[in-house]
C-alpha cells in the first residue's frame, strides 16, 4: 500500500502492529485522527505515554495498578484468605463484572504453552507459591481458561502447591472447553466460580 506521506506511512503501520487490527482498519483509523482537532490528538497520544510512564504492576498479585498495591488487595473488605489464579487483567474484569467473588486474585500474566516458548519461569507462579504459604491464605482457585494450556498451568500449579497448607479449588465447568474466560457471559462465570469444586476432582474425569 502506497501512501502519499511517509508520516501517514508511519502511523498505519504503528497502528496495524496492534492485535486484530489490519492494514486497512489501521488507515481508516489513522485518517480519522487526521480529521480531529490537534488537541485531541494531543490528548490521545499523551493518554498512552501516561500508560507506559504511570502505571504500576501490584507487588502482591500483579494486577495492573496506579500503585504499588492495587485497589482489590489493599481494600479491607476483600477475603484475605482466598486468592483466585487468573492468566491477566481481563479476567480479573469478567469476573469482578459477576460481583460474585470477594477474594483477592494472582495474575499469571501468561500460561504454559511449549508452542509459544512459554514455560513455568515465565510466568508469576513462584510469587503464587509464596502467597500459598501464607497463614492467611486458605484457598487457591484456579480459574483459568478451559484449553489445553489452561489445564496444563492448572495442574503444574496443584503440583507446586501439593505441600502447602491450602485448598487447591478449580471454577466449575459451565465454561465450554476451548473457551476463553474473558469472553464466557457473566451469569455462567459466576455461577461457575460459586459451584467450584476441588481440583483434585477435575482428575478423574
Amino acid at each position: 500500500m502506497d501512501l502519499p506521506s511517509k508520516h501517514l506511512s508511519k502511523a498505519v503501520e504503528q497502528m496495524g502492529s496492534l492485535p486484530g487490527i489490519g492494514k486497512r482498519t489501521a488507515l481508516r483509523l489513522v485518517l480519522h485522527l487526521l480529521t480531529q482537532e490537534t488537541g485531541e490528538v494531543e490528548e490521545f497520544a499523551e493518554s498512552f505515554k501516561s500508560l507506559i510512564h504511570n502505571t504500576k504492576t501490584c507487588k502482591n498479585c500483579h494486577n495492573i495498578s496506579d500503585y504499588e498495591i492495587c485497589e482489590i488487595c489493599i481494600k479491607p473488605t476483600r477475603d484475605k484468605a482466598t486468592i483466585c489464579v487468573v492468566q491477566d487483567i481481563r479476567d480479573i474484569l469478567a469476573i469482578e463484572n459477576t460481583m460474585q467473588y470477594k477474594g483477592l486474585y494472582h495474575v499469571l500474566n501468561g500460561i504454559i504453552s511449549p508452542m509459544d516458548g512459554i514455560g513455568p519461569n515465565d510466568i508469576n507462579i513462584e510469587s503464587l507459591v509464596r502467597r500459598a504459604n501464607q497463614p492467611e491464605t486458605k484457598e487457591i482457585i484456579l480459574a483459568l481458561s478451559a484449553t489445553m494450556e489452561g489445564d496444563t498451568t492448572n495442574f503444574f500449579i496443584h503440583k507446586k502447591l501439593a505441600h502447602c497448607n491450602v485448598n487447591t479449588s478449580i471454577i466449575a465447568r459451565g465454561i465450554g472447553i476451548g473457551n476463553e474466560l474473558e469472553y464466557t457471559d457473566e451469569i455462567t462465570l459466576g455461577r461457575s466460580i460459586l459451584n467450584r469444586s476441588p481440583f483434585e476432582s477435575s482428575l478423574k474425569m
